[in-house]
């Protein structure tokens, strides 16, 4: 007896949450200016924040309900509100591929700092690789936003967050007090109001009893006394960097301690420890060695070449685990394109995205315009013929080319299965590096031009990756709200035009007063970046000690360490850095544990957890704004007076380390009580999840 034929259910049509029949203001001017202003905005803040703690947050909660407070007070639409968060998000992307590798042009020693001569070209790299994306991204949005199987997670938040309507208004006052708050805690630090940063020096010959090394088993061999000093930083009083420890939580935020706990409580205080009286001997009669300078010094040569190793580990490592969705993602870029080239034009509003024949010409001028950069690149390694370097800018944008797209749906489809803030743009652009430095050995380029064509190609795909994700993420959130994609193409290459303009301001100022590479301002992905590209390209690299931070990223892969990246960049930050990302994790903590002694519903606790998740943001985004105005005027004084301090002022008060206990008392207590008391009340609506 044969079964019964069974029918495929059809597949349900998508019906957007505003019909797409409706005429709704959308693609208005002040939509447009208002995003222009977050986009600045916000990747300014992430600038800042990528270049100090190496890591940057995603810019769709906070530029959606800016946004939505905003308009709101305009009686805007639904519509404007998707227009203004898309085009103000974008700019955190551009200024995520930017703190990844500009600055490693600077820390390679290729230009001398971002002055007004590196304008034009930290615009072009920025420019180029954020079109790119989203040219990329044009040909590919249909088929990647309408697949199943890819949930975007946090595109379904966000739209939850718009369609929550006037809940928007108590998320706004949370969010814009905190930035309030953030700006005015890093302020009143400036002024040393109380001390920001606490170092204190530790003599490690004076903890017990010196050591006796001995080279060999005989007692009558002759024996060294070692002894020595090194440093030891308590948590630094920033918002910002608790706020990032409250975001990622404890796990991550312990984990990125270890490494800085590795490089300062084992690795300075042993060699300090061993090799101090050594380099005490030969100093001059009458000078005195300065431990803490020796200290330093060792973290600086040593530690942090160890921990770029780990980095490169970490990158590698990460991309393998992703290896099956990268091979997902590879495989639908492909049948993605071919689909997409068989869509006819769309008649829906909602369907509707930008001309194939514009989008066509964009990618060769934007192709012809790679060429140029790569030509003025490579030309600068001075020992090769017009020829060569033509055909090497020619390889090198067609390679680019492909790369890119390869690895802008790769991005697309990894933000799509685990969000934008989880998406491994380091990782792919190491991947690029790698590739373009291999290809200029190959054509013979080598010196400072060969390493500036290296990072010249890597800052274009990793702007262009990090843009792509983003860009599909909020195309998925206007997909669901029933926004028109070509309006948010248009408006996200505005974004793109003002972000590359803009940015090039916070990173040149913040290097002026603080200088790439320093404690103030370690920028690790892009010394990560600058090491490869010297190495590969140029044969300047510490390899014996990278090799050694390989097989330390490696040992912690074999005893399951769950980001060997963040414990890496955790040996790469200042320990105050790391303490006080820490700290905010343990801040994340307690909150989660007094809320659930509290017998609070899922719809309080969901309302709890948006209000911490909102109140770091906005301490993150206050910080980074009052920073970077602080930097513009110490920069300002320094033109004047170059021996000028780079104190904003000095106030007694804060030399005194209790100042520094209330004040971190202060925001501590900020940033469990808010959340708390914005529990709500049970028979409340649950709200969106905002998941960071």
């Amino acid at each position: 007896m044969s079964s019964p034929v069974t029918e495929l259910p059809a597949k349900k049509k998508h019906v957007p949450y505003v019909p797409e029949t409706m005429e709704m203001k959308e693609f208005t001017l002040r939509a447009v200016l208002i995003g222009l202003f977050l986009t600045a905005l916000l990747g300014s803040a992430n600038a800042y924040l990528g270049l100090k703690a190496g890591m940057t947050i995603a810019a769709t909660y906070p530029a959606a309900v800016i946004g939505m407070a905003l308009l709101r007070l305009m009686k805007g639409s639904l519509l404007e509100e998707n227009i203004a968060r898309t085009v103000g998000s974008i700019g955190e992307s551009v200024a995520a591929g930017a703190v990844f590798t500009i600055p490693a042009f600077v820390m390679a020693g290729l230009w001398p700092g971002l002055n007004k001569d590196q304008y034009w070209k930290s615009v072009a790299l920025m420019m180029i690789g954020g079109t790119l994306g989203i040219l990329f991204v044009t040909l590919l949005r249909r088929v990647m936003v309408e697949d199943p199987d890819l949930p975007y997670p946090e595109s379904v938040a966000a739209s939850e967050i718009h369609k929550a309507g006037q809940q928007g208004a108590r998320a706004a006052k949370i969010l814009f007090a905190n930035m309030g708050y953030g700006a005015f805690v890093f302020l009143m630090g400036a002024v040393n109001l109380f001390s920001p940063s606490n170092t204190f020096h530790v003599k490690i010959s004076e903890l017990g009893k010196k050591l006796l090394l001995r080279t060999g088993t005989n007692p009558n061999v002759a024996t060294t006394i070692t002894g020595g000093a090194t440093l030891f930083n308590a948590p630094d009083i920033s918002p910002a960097y608790l706020g990032v420890g409250y975001i990622i939580g404890p796990r991550l935020a312990a984990l990125n301690f270890a490494g800085g706990v590795l490089a300062w409580g084992l690795l300075v205080p042993l060699l300090t420890f061993t090799i101090g009286p050594y380099i005490q001997n030969v100093q001059p009669a009458g000078q005195p060695l300065k431990w803490d300078l020796l200290a330093a010094a060792i973290y600086y040569s040593i530690v942090r070449p160890i921990a770029v190793g780990g980095m490169l580990v970490g990158a590698t490592y990460t991309l393998f685990k992703m290896r099956k969705q990268l091979g997902v993602g590879m495989g639908r870029a492909i049948s993605d394109l071919k689909k997409s080239a068989a869509v006819h034009a769309a008649t829906n509003r909602t369907e509707r995205d930008l001309s194939a024949k514009v989008v066509f010409a964009g990618i060769a001028l934007v192709f012809v315009a790679m060429i140029l950069l790569y030509y003025y690149f490579i030309g600068g390694a001075g020992n090769l013929s017009s020829s060569r370097i033509l055909t090497g800018s020619l390889v090198a944008a067609a390679i680019m080319i492909v790369v890119g797209f390869f690895f802008a749906a790769v991005s697309g489809n990894l933000v799509g299965m685990i969000g934008s803030s989880n998406n491994p743009v380091s990782g792919l652009t190491l991947c690029t590096l790698v590739i373009a430095a291999l290809l200029m050995v190959a054509l013979g380029v080598s010196g400072g031009g060969g390493v500036a064509a290296v990072l010249g190609v890597a800052a274009v795909v990793c702007v262009s990756s990090a843009v792509a994700g983003e860009m599909l993420q909020d195309l998925k959130v206007g997909y669901i709200l029933g926004g028109t994609p070509a309006k948010m193409e248009i408006g996200d290459i505005f974004g793109i035009v003002v972000a590359s303009l803009v940015l090039f301001f916070p990173l040149s100022t913040l290097d002026k007063v603080y200088h790439f590479g320093t404690a103030d301002l370690p920028a690790p992905q892009a010394g990560l970046m600058a090491m490869l590209s010297k190495g590969i390209v140029g044969g300047d690299m510490a390899w014996p000690l990278v090799v050694v931070g390989i097989l330390l990223g490696i040992a912690m892969i074999m005893i399951e360490v769950k980001s060997v990246m963040l414990f890496s960049v955790g040996m790469y930050l200042p320990l105050g850095t790391t303490f006080a990302i820490f700290v905010g994790g343990v801040i994340r903590w307690a909150t989660d544990r007094l809320r659930d002694r509290r017998n609070l519903n899922d719809a309080q606790k969901a309302r709890v957890d948006n209000a911490g998740v909102l109140t770091a943001s906005g301490l993150i985004a206050g910080e980074a704004l009052c920073g970077i105005a602080v930097a513009a005027v110490i920069a300002r004084r320094l033109a004047h007076d170059p021996h000028a301090k780079t104190e904003l002022y000095h106030l007694a008060i804060g030399d005194s380390p209790v100042t520094s206990l209330v004040a971190l008392a202060a925001l501590v207590a900020v940033m469990i009580l808010v959340p708390l008391a914005n529990a709500g009340r049970p028979e409340d609506p649950a709200p969106p999840t905002a998941i960071m």
